[in-house]
C-alpha cells in the first residue's frame, strides 16, 4: 500500500462549513492514521476565536501566507469570489504538487479559473448547512451521512492524492458523488439555489400577514433567514442556472393557478399525488 500522500491540510475560511469540516476530517478514524495536521486562517478571527478553533481541532492558525500554503491539500471555505481570487496568490506562494479544493455552492467559475492558471484543483460541495453561520454553529457531525459532490474528471479520480482525499471523506463519513462542474451547477440551482430564492419571495410576498402565519409556514420559509452576504456571490456565479429554473417554476406557477382558478381537481389531484410521492422517496433516502 503506497504511504498516505495527504499528511497536512490548510483551510482558508473558518466559518459553518470550514470548522465543520475540518472537525469531521480531525475526527476522522484515516486522518488519526495519517497524523495530519490541520493549519487554517480566517482574516476575521480575534485572538478569543483562534483560541477557540485551536479547541475545535486546529493545530495551527496560520497569518503568514507562506507557512499556510505550504501543504499538501488546500481547502479554500471562503465565499466564492474570495476563493477564485486567492487562486492567483496560491499559484504564486504554494508548492506546484499542492491539491487545491473548495466547499462552494457554485463550480464552474472557480474550477474554469484554476485550469486558466494550471492549478491541480478539485471541486467539493458538502450538501449540508444551517440559517445559522460562523463556526460557532459548526459541528462535526454537520457532514456525517451527508452527499459530498466531488467535481473532478475521471483521469483526476484515478490520482492518488485526490483518491486520499477521497478516503479522508469516507471516512470522516460523507457520502461521496461525483459530477462535472457544469452538471454540478445545473443540479443545484434547482434543488438548492431555486428553493433559497423561493423561500425569500414567499416571505417577502406575505409581509402583511406574518403574524397571522403558523409552523407550516415557518417551515416553507426556514432558508429565508439566510443572509445576503453568503448568497450574492452563488447567484453572481450562477445567474443562468438560477434564472432559468426560476423562470421554468413560473410557468408551472402559472399552470398552477390556472387549474385552481378552473377548479381542475382531477388535475390539482394528480400534483397531489405526484407530490406525496416524491416526498416519500425524499425521505426514504434521508433514513438509509
Amino acid at each position: 500500500m503506497p504511504s498516505p500522500c495527504i499528511s497536512r491540510i490548510s483551510i482558508i475560511g473558518l466559518g459553518l462549513i470550514g470548522a465543520s469540516l475540518l472537525q469531521a476530517l480531525k475526527r476522522s478514524p484515516l486522518a488519526g492514521e495519517q497524523q495530519i495536521v490541520f493549519k487554517g486562517f480566517d482574516p476575521g478571527f480575534s485572538s478569543q476565536d483562534i483560541l477557540r478553533i485551536k479547541e475545535l481541532g486546529l493545530d495551527s492558525f496560520e497569518t503568514d501566507k507562506t507557512s499556510l500554503y505550504d501543504t499538501d491539500l488546500i481547502i479554500l471555505a471562503a465565499p466564492v469570489h474570495t476563493n477564485i481570487s486567492l487562486l492567483e496568490e496560491i499559484r504564486r506562494l504554494a508548492p506546484q504538487s499542492v491539491l487545491v479544493s473548495d466547499v462552494s455552492s457554485t463550480k464552474e467559475a472557480i474550477a474554469q479559473r484554476a485550469s486558466s492558471l494550471g492549478i491541480d484543483f478539485v471541486g467539493m460541495h458538502p450538501i449540508a448547512g444551517r440559517e445559522q453561520q460562523g463556526y460557532q454553529a459548526s459541528h462535526e457531525t454537520l457532514l456525517e451521512d451527508k452527499t459530498l459532490v466531488l467535481c473532478a474528471t475521471a483521469e483526476m479520480m484515478e490520482r492518488q492524492r485526490v483518491k486520499n482525499l477521497i478516503e479522508l471523506l469516507i471516512s470522516a463519513r460523507c457520502k461521496v458523488l461525483a459530477m462535472t462542474p457544469h452538471e454540478h451547477d445545473r443540479t443545484v440551482a434547482s434543488i438548492s439555489h431555486l428553493p433559497q430564492l423561493l423561500s425569500t419571495a414567499l416571505i417577502n410576498h406575505c409581509r402583511d400577514d406574518i403574524e397571522k402565519a403558523g409552523p407550516g409556514f415557518a417551515t416553507l420559509t426556514r432558508l429565508a433567514g439566510s443572509p445576503w452576504h453568503i448568497w450574492q456571490d452563488i447567484i453572481e456565479t450562477n445567474s443562468a442556472n438560477i434564472a432559468a429554473e426560476l423562470r421554468a417554476f413560473c410557468d408551472e406557477i402559472a399552470l398552477l393557478a390556472d387549474d385552481v382558478q378552473h377548479n381542475r381537481t382531477e388535475k390539482l389531484k394528480l400534483r397531489f399525488d405526484s407530490a406525496n410521492d416524491l416526498y416519500t422517496v425524499l425521505n426514504r433516502r434521508k433514513t438509509q
